[in-house]
């Protein structure tokens, strides 16, 4: 679904660039960046390894080092917000306890407080931070622009910078005809896009952060017996040696007696 509105949009997009009379989307619009703003996505619980440490670690270095204008949070999730808060990171909006199901309602307040920090000029870009899903075992920290919409690149090429994606399929080039308009189409599909983006970004998280902590909880279970075993020998050792020592004393009083 991301893919395909990220075709519609890019064939919006130009369509709206080359018709006179057309005006921009404002969210499609770039401008000097003087200020940003970041949401950063994580879990309200631990237990799940190095998942929010990581993404944390990845939000800190984005703001310091790479942004080159100040950032301000939207935290989205417990861990990562109270780590920011503890260091004096200004804050947007907060958002926690997120379902572990989440669904597409879930990302309304989300996408409605970047968009209109977009809007109204207090952020001139908007950035996302969060866990990509690999596999099983290897989660990734993500990072890409949610605004201004970057109609250049394809949803994957958003979601996975850095990787060689396929560009737009060639069924996004057809010439349809949209009704009333192209421009007002766009300007009713591009806020769904932006959600979209976001849906599956928690959607990359959840997935990461229940394969992280069934990672983990198997870690710390088998760390568990193994410390079991080593107490239990450990144990059977000292008790080895006090019975032992035991009968020793009493042979040597019993010679003792008897010599």
């Amino acid at each position: 679904y991301a893919e395909k509105i990220a075709d519609i949009v890019q064939n919006l997009a130009a369509r709206t660039q080359t018709t006179p009379g057309e005006n921009t989307h404002p969210l499609l619009q770039a401008r000097p960046i003087k200020n940003m703003a970041v949401i950063m996505i994580t879990a309200d619980k631990g237990l799940a390894g190095a998942l929010n440490t990581n993404v944390i670690r990845r939000t800190t270095r984005f703001i310091l080092d790479e942004a080159n204008a100040p950032s301000k949070l939207i935290a989205v999730g417990r861990k990562g917000r109270d780590f920011m808060l503890r260091y004096g990171r200004p804050m947007i909006a907060e958002f926690i306890n997120v379902s572990d199901r989440p669904a597409i309602a879930d990302i309304y307040p989300i996408a409605r407080v970047a968009t209109e920090e977009y809007l109204s000029g207090r952020a001139d870009a908007v950035y996302i931070i969060y866990t990509d899903f690999i596999n099983t075992l290897l989660q990734r920290p993500k990072v890409y622009q949610l605004l201004p919409v970057d109609v250049s690149q394809s949803d994957e090429e958003h979601l996975r910078p850095g990787e060689n994606r396929p560009r737009a399929s060639s069924a996004s080039k057809v010439d349809y005809i949209y009704e009333p308009s192209a421009g007002e189409v766009l300007a009713q599909l591009v806020p769904r896009y932006i959600e979209a983006l976001i849906y599956q970004a928690l959607l990359e998280h959840v997935a990461s952060e229940q394969s992280a902590r069934m990672v983990a909880m198997r870690n710390a279970t088998q760390s568990a017996k193994d410390m079991i075993s080593d107490l239990t020998l450990a144990y059977n050792k000292l008790r080895q040696a006090n019975i032992t020592r035991e009968i020793i004393e009493v042979s040597s009083g019993a010679s003792a007696l008897t010599g």
